[in-house]
């Protein structure tokens, strides 16, 4: 196969249909609108699906609230402040839905002023940022020197979630390219070669995003903004990992062969395998995530599976065709030439680094697992969940308007919790709410065939451990009483909570999952039984080390309060399929050196070969998930640190001192059963 694809006349036949289909697929695909921001997708049996499922058929399911918070600093309103909030209420009422409902609120200490206005929810959702900005306005006109409005509520909150991600692709496109581009540039030191593999990638990575939202809707798993920044993302760092990989193995093959075309096939033939296996393992542990509840964790499953694969196809098909094509000047200045037979090969710091393991493996593996270990002790402030205020960076207007409210009113006056009792049960149920400690007040707010909902206010921050415990004791309450055992209990913080234990249990059940498929793809590839066992230990170690590290820096670098809900399996699910990447590149590379060089002697040619690239490779990979961080979203940038810090801990310590290091106190026990065949 690779004689075929980088022959004198196969090259160009491969680069012409890929330029042909690619081009079919841009123009003939329909494009497909992604959700604005995630989505909750909890599966239909937890209670908040249910009760949200049942509101749909309310009459009043498309109303929606903006909350209008009016402040001066801490300062009590002048008569005049108090004067103008009520004439603000009286345009405010007339954009409502509900205009008798409109009515000016003044908190205790008279520091604050709020307006609730209900909204219709269609008009909302057909265009959120208009609504939003239209509301901002009306709400802000006239006002005396010194009083300050703000939009805060389902319509401020959601508003600033999706400016989060606007132009989120364009941004993370855009900084992605630049970090590849000179990070290529800094590791081929030519002006030329770097634009290839880019090129190669980017084509690759317009195609996921061309082919992934289709059918990703047809099997009915939109995906929203955070998976596509995500997918590009990925796309962009295992792409460009396969090419370094790739383009290195050719350079050295050129100063072996005249014949670039099959200087590229031995390179095909021999990185090839180690790509697809790195690849494979990618895609296959992102599809584990078919089977997880979450809605949201299939989709990225299945989008970055899609993306992985097209990147892997345009780094064995489309990137050898047009490295060949363009010939060795392609790496000018420093163009690869044949060594003469009997030239010594230079020995390099890779290769002496090799050797100083190879003396003192004990030491190196005892230094490097106390090192992973010290990391690892972060996780002693590891928490999840973050409540509605703590998902944004930057303090955007919807958040400060929150803590305005969370000192003059109540803290969960713009939270949700609703319970849906039959109506006959009305009394009952309420006095039942009335009970549980959290809860300020309970009203009947509507009812719709025999069904009626309790809205329920409570003291606690929306979506903060004190609301989820708020839910968890109003569940407790209703589940204890026979005659209430149909009551459901959703709302806002209800959703949130049934998010974050769906992402336990989704995280419960696809690490195995994950391990299992790692497992198998290192069997297969190595044909050893305690080399896959030592590899996978030593990411797990890094995963811990890492999880814990980000934890530290978010907890007193970030001040984040605790990791966002699908963080810890996103990050173990990157972290254990690439970093098992550089691990497959290093160890292939030693099990090929074995068979003529002898378990030792292998795993030091094998480190002197690929540890230049494989370290470019680890230092872009941890870059690129670091651009993550551009977006105002807690969740991405740390998945995007964690990442980028496991993937450097990974390239620079794991696989460089502590893998070979194990290699070499096992010697060949390593590779058994696998027989050493000399050639």
């Amino acid at each position: 196969m690779a004689r075929a694809l980088v022959g004198r006349v196969g090259a160009w036949v491969v680069l012409g249909l890929a330029l042909v289909v690619s081009g079919a697929l841009f123009a003939l695909v329909p494009s497909v609108e992604g959700d604005a921001f995630p989505s909750a997708g909890l599966p239909a049996e937890t209670q908040s699906a249910q009760v949200q499922a049942l509101l749909d058929e309310f009459p009043d399911a498309d109303t929606s609230a903006a909350l209008l918070v009016y402040e001066r600093g801490g300062q009590e309103l002048t008569a005049d402040d108090e004067a103008a909030v009520a004439e603000r209420a009286d345009a405010l009422a007339a954009e409502s839905v509900a205009p008798q409902a409109v009515r000016p609120q003044l908190s205790e200490d008279r520091t604050a002023a709020l307006v609730v206005v209900p909204v219709d929810g269609a008009e909302v959702e057909a265009d959120l940022a208009g609504t939003a900005d239209r509301f901002r306005t009306l709400a802000a006109e006239d006002l005396p020197e010194g009083l300050r409005s703000a939009l805060t509520g389902p319509l401020g909150f959601s508003d600033d979630v999706s400016s989060a991600f606007a132009g989120a692709d364009l941004r993370l496109l855009l900084v992605t390219v630049g970090v590849v581009a000179v990070l290529l540039i800094i590791t081929y030191r030519s002006p030329l070669l770097w634009l290839v593999p880019l090129a190669v990638v980017g084509i690759a990575d317009g195609l996921a995003r061309v082919v992934v939202a289709p059918v990703a809707e047809a099997v009915g798993l939109p995906v929203d903004a955070s998976i596509s920044g995500i997918l590009s993302v990925l796309v962009f760092g295992a792409g460009t990992n396969y090419a370094l990989l790739l383009v290195a193995r050719y350079r050295e093959e050129l100063t072996r062969q005249a014949d670039r075309h099959q200087a590229m096939v031995t390179a095909v033939r021999s990185a090839g395998p180690a790509i697809a296996a790195s690849g494979g393992t990618v895609a296959l542990s992102l599809l584990t995530l078919l089977l997880a509840s979450l809605q949201g964790n299939r989709a990225l499953g299945l989008a970055c599976a899609l993306g992985v694969g097209i990147a892997m196809v345009f780094a064995l098909l489309v990137l050898p065709a047009a490295l060949v094509v363009c010939g060795r000047g392609l790496f000018w200045p420093l163009v690869p030439r044949v060594r003469e037979e009997g030239t010594p090969a230079r020995v390099g710091a890779w290769e002496r680094l090799g050797r100083g393991v190879a003396r003192r493996p004990v030491l190196v593996a005892l230094a490097a697992v106390v090192g992973v270990g010290v990391l690892a002790l972060g996780l002693g402030g590891y928490r999840v969940g973050l409540s509605q205020t703590e998902q944004l960076t930057g303090n955007p207007e919807s958040v400060q308007a929150q803590q305005v409210l969370d000192r003059s009113f109540s803290a969960g006056l713009s939270g949700g919790v609703d319970v849906l009792v039959p109506s006959e049960d009305v009394p009952a149920a309420t006095e039942r709410v009335e009970a549980v400690d959290g809860v300020e007040s309970v009203r009947p707010a509507a009812e719709h065939e025999g069904l009626t909902r309790l809205a329920v206010t409570t003291s606690a921050a929306p979506q903060s451990e004190q609301a989820f415990e708020v839910v968890r004791s109003l569940r407790a309450a209703l589940a204890g009483d026979p005659g209430l055992s149909d009551a459901l209990v959703g709302g806002s913080d209800a959703t949130a909570l049934d998010t974050l234990d769906a992402a336990e249990d989704d995280l419960r059940l696809v690490v195995p999952l994950i391990l299992g498929v790692v497992a198998l793809v290192l069997l297969v590839l190595l044909r050893s039984a305690l080399a896959p066992v030592l590899l996978i230990a030593s990411v797990l170690g890094t995963f811990f080390a890492s999880l814990g590290a980000g934890t530290w820096l978010f907890t007193h670098l970030w001040d984040f309060p605790a990791l966002d809900a699908n963080v810890t399996l996103y990050a173990f699910l990157f972290l254990i399929a690439l970093g098992v990447d550089y691990n497959i590149f290093l160890t292939s590379r030693a099990r090929e050196e074995r068979a003529v060089l002898g378990a030792r002697e292998g795993m030091v040619a094998a480190l002197g070969s690929t540890g230049g690239v494989i370290t470019s490779a680890g230092i872009l990979l941890a870059a690129v998930f670091a651009v993550l961080g551009v977006l105002p979203v807690v969740a991405l940038t740390q998945i995007g640190v964690i990442v980028c810090l496991g993937v450097l801990l990974d390239t620079l310590v794991v696989r460089t001192l502590l893998v070979p290091a194990l290699a070499f106190l096992t010697g060949e026990a390593f590779w058994w059963p696998s027989r050493r065949t000399a050639r």
